[in-house]
């Protein structure tokens, strides 16, 4: 069976929404293990390191991030794009490619992490 899992921390984020717009992001957020094993990169962003993939998917205004898990797809963080915290995370980062240079950036991976050990819903 397919499942979106979302760990605690993303469950938190989410939680912090209106109903309304959670719910429009989980309507936007129309994602199935095919559609990730063919990363198309106009839907997708991806970010690699160590050999696991994560996935960037925009909607409306925050950024999901997620990646493949036995179950089906495990979301690890949900951020608003206007977000100090976002901003300052963003405003780092080189522009050539974002998500090559957010794959080589250890503050992004250590927000991942915490997210990836919180435990799941």
């Amino acid at each position: 069976m397919f499942q979106v899992v979302f760990n605690n921390i993303s469950a938190a984020e989410m939680a912090a929404l209106p109903t309304e717009l959670q719910l429009e992001l989980l309507s936007d957020f129309e994602v199935l293990p095919e559609d990730i094993e063919k990363a198309d990169s106009n839907r997708f962003g991806v970010i690699e390191r160590d050999g696991k993939s994560l996935f960037r998917y925009r909607a409306k205004d925050y950024r999901i991030y997620f990646e493949r898990a036995t179950e089906g797809i495990l979301v690890h963080r949900v951020l608003h794009r206007n977000t100090f915290r976002d901003f300052l995370f963003r405003a780092a980062l080189p522009m050539p490619t974002e998500d090559s240079e957010l794959a080589r950036e250890g503050r992004f991976w250590e927000l991942i992490e915490a997210g990836r050990t919180a435990g799941r819903r």
